[in-house]
């Protein structure tokens, strides 16, 4: 599993990248459910490619999802349905996406991976994107990312990235031409002051940022301005324990708080 979302009655959508599909578990059920299609890796509209995230889009009802080896951005139906097709249609095309988020306008924000950058999309079939992060080559200085993955935007439209191979997580405030660094940034290590590989992101209503700090097997807490973070889950070593994590990457809090955590190299999503 690498991304997912939590809907509002706790269903949880994974990207369930090594078998290229999205599947559904609903709240306490033991077997989830196919939504994007598991017909085996492949470039149809019915087919995924290594699906790195998906997220819910309630104003159409649809799924949106990171078809990452195909390059493009896919939109599928969220319920099952005889009368609904089951295949998705294509979003945004030619791209080396990661992440998604929307914000409450209904923009779409995507990760370019190869572009080290971030474009914001607005609702109503824009299909060029304005540039909001990154975009001036791959580098670590403040207006540069290196391979960007998971995004967060928060109410007051500014973005949160993970900048996977710079270790740190950037803040982007809207119409910013330089992010913050909110979380890590020292170079990578295990110390309090640092992240490995950093994957999902979530910023709560205090300004406190969650990272799955991947190559830490942990997740970690930052508080607004701090200058080191706080283990919160993991951090016991790579493992498969209920206290371990192994490459932790989604991350997703719920209505009720609950933390959902995609433990990548164990093939499972922790609450």
């Amino acid at each position: 599993p690498y991304g997912l979302c939590v809907d509002e009655d706790q269903t949880v959508y994974i990207a369930d990248w090594r078998n290229h599909r999205i599947t559904a578990w609903k709240a306490g059920a033991t077997t989830g459910e196919v939504l994007a299609r598991g017909q085996g890796e492949g470039e149809r509209l019915d087919q995924l490619h290594h699906p790195t995230d998906v997220i819910v889009d309630r104003q159409t009802d649809t799924l949106l999802i990171c078809d990452l080896g195909n390059r493009r951005v896919m939109r599928w139906p969220r319920r099952s349905s005889s009368s609904l097709p089951r295949q998705g249609e294509i979003v945004i095309d030619n791209i080396a996406c990661w992440g998604l988020t929307l914000d409450a306008e209904g923009a779409l924000y995507v990760s370019d991976t190869e572009k080290d950058e971030v474009r914001r999309y607005d609702k109503g079939g824009d299909k060029k994107g304005t540039l909001v992060a990154g975009g001036h080559g791959e580098g670590d200085q403040r207006h540069q990312l290196n391979l960007p993955t998971h995004l967060f935007v928060d109410a007051q439209f500014t973005l949160y990235v993970s900048d996977w191979k710079n270790d740190r997580v950037m803040a982007w405030k809207r119409g910013a031409q330089e992010g913050i660094v909110v979380a890590g940034g020292n170079g990578q290590g295990g110390d309090l002051t640092q992240l490995s590989c950093p994957q999902g992101v979530w910023v709560d209503g205090c300004g406190h940022v969650y990272v799955a700090d991947a190559g830490n097997h942990r997740v970690m807490r930052w508080e607004k301005g701090a200058k080191q973070g706080t283990v919160v889950v993991g951090g016991n070593g790579e493992g498969a324990e209920a206290h371990q994590l192994y490459g932790p990457d989604g991350l997703f809090f719920d209505r009720d708080g609950h933390l959902y955590v995609a433990d990548c190299g164990n093939h499972r999503v922790q609450r």
